[in-house]
């Protein structure tokens, strides 16, 4: 079973208007309330994609309602920890360009945060945990290198999608695989990612660290793919970028997945790849058909550098 932890969710809500005006009356053109947060994503696309998954995090109030309610309805297993407060709203407001309002998120208790831990600990070899978004204020700044080591000594395959310095203690329990963009793989040893070749140096030094594998994602340039023993890059397909929300997450989901049940990395990297393209050229997270429409324009190939 794959799990996904999202540590504080949200309902986000997005309005459109032809054009916004402040100190006015603005009247909406259309809305929509989607469930928000970067383990919340991995799971909504492995539900789309076919593959049974649990959300795990904290939800609370009305608003968490929302959110469970959403992801029953979209086959998501939920096991949630509830909270007294309200999960939070984030708005999206898209007019002539784009500005985003996030709410802060309630406290978390340390029985709430000790009760997620313990589901964590029951997780069995053969498992597989996702940890994506950051980590609020309420929590301990260590919980994914608590979570990943926990995982790692009962044999449950982590993955991990965050980024910041705690980034590089999480690698040191050996992560299965590790999803930085190319900015945050730089801003990880305080370089400039420009070129795939760049991109495998310091994804090959992550490797060195301890993670298994590393996918860094160059937006339409293209990712890489990194192991101990290869690396790859692959172009990404063409379109038109309609939402950038989610597209990471979908990458996650779509390696992932398709690892889970086919064990063929290269045909995971592609799959991956595709799905987060198919959630950028879409207005919501990718369908399976969008995925598999876009597979045949991802060319892999074997790079000859080592990972040094």
């Amino acid at each position: 079973m794959i799990y996904t932890v999202t540590l504080n969710p949200s309902i986000d809500y997005i309005v459109e208007v032809d054009h916004f005006e402040i100190h006015s009356l603005n009247r909406m053109k259309r809305d929509n309330k989607f469930p928000g947060g970067k383990g919340i994503n991995v799971s909504r696309v492995l539900s789309r994609m076919g593959i049974e998954n649990t959300a795990l995090g904290f939800l609370g109030g009305f608003t968490g309602n929302f959110v469970e309610d959403f992801l029953k309805r979209e086959t998501v297993n939920c096991d949630f920890t509830r909270i007294q407060e309200d999960t939070r709203i984030n708005i999206k407001l898209k007019a002539d360009g784009e500005t985003e309002i996030n709410g802060m998120g309630p406290h978390i208790t340390q029985a709430q945060y000790e009760e997620l831990v313990s589901k964590i600990k029951k997780l069995n070899q053969g498992d597989t945990l996702v940890l994506a978004g950051s980590v609020p204020p309420s929590i301990a700044e260590d919980f994914y290198v608590t979570a990943a080591k926990t995982a790692a000594e009962n044999g449950v395959s982590v993955v991990v999608d965050t980024s910041g310095p705690s980034l590089l203690d999480v690698v040191k329990h050996r992560p299965f695989l590790i999803k930085p963009n190319h900015h945050e793989l730089g801003d990880l040893f305080s370089v400039q990612i420009e070129s795939p070749s760049d991109a495998v140096y310091y994804a090959g030094k992550l490797v060195e660290m301890g993670a298994l594998h590393v996918i860094v994602s160059m937006a339409g340039s293209g990712a890489v793919l990194c192991t101990k023993e290869n690396s790859w890059f692959a172009s990404v397909p063409k379109g038109s970028v309609i939402n950038s929300v989610g597209a990471g997450d979908s990458v996650v989901a779509g390696f992932t997945g398709m690892y889970t049940k086919t064990g063929d990395l290269l045909r995971s990297f592609a799959y991956g790849l595709a799905a987060g393209s198919a959630t950028a050229f879409s207005h919501d997270l990718c369908q399976k058909s969008d995925i598999e429409d876009l597979l045949h324009q991802v060319n892999i190939q074997e790079l000859k550098e080592e990972v040094k």
